[in-house]
């Protein structure tokens, strides 16, 4: 099988606490985060919405990414969930 590459965004609420990460195993490192398994940032503050996700063709590409968008200011991370997912969906249903 082969291996993807996910970067994704996380979110307490509609602009709420926002969480950008990287996996890949999507489905597995989003119930991580819903399940509060692992202790940090998204537990302590509620950061378990996927609110925005993209698929990277390798690993560089998905840490150069994630990276990037770490750096962004905080309006266009939302301007970037809202061209994709407009009413902040939660969209780990529809990657299970």
């Amino acid at each position: 099988m082969e291996k993807r590459y996910w970067v994704y965004m996380l979110a307490s609420q509609r602009n709420g606490t926002l969480y950008i990460g990287s996996t890949s195993d999507l489905v597995k490192r989003v119930w991580e985060h819903r399940s509060k398994v692992v202790e940090g940032f998204t537990e302590h503050y509620g950061v378990d919405r996927l609110v925005w996700f993209e698929e990277q063709p390798d690993a560089y590409a998905m840490v150069t990414r994630e990276r990037r968008l770490k750096k962004w200011n905080r309006d266009w991370k939302i301007r970037l969930i809202e061209e994709h997912n407009p009413h902040w969906d939660d969209l780990y249903p529809g990657i299970t």
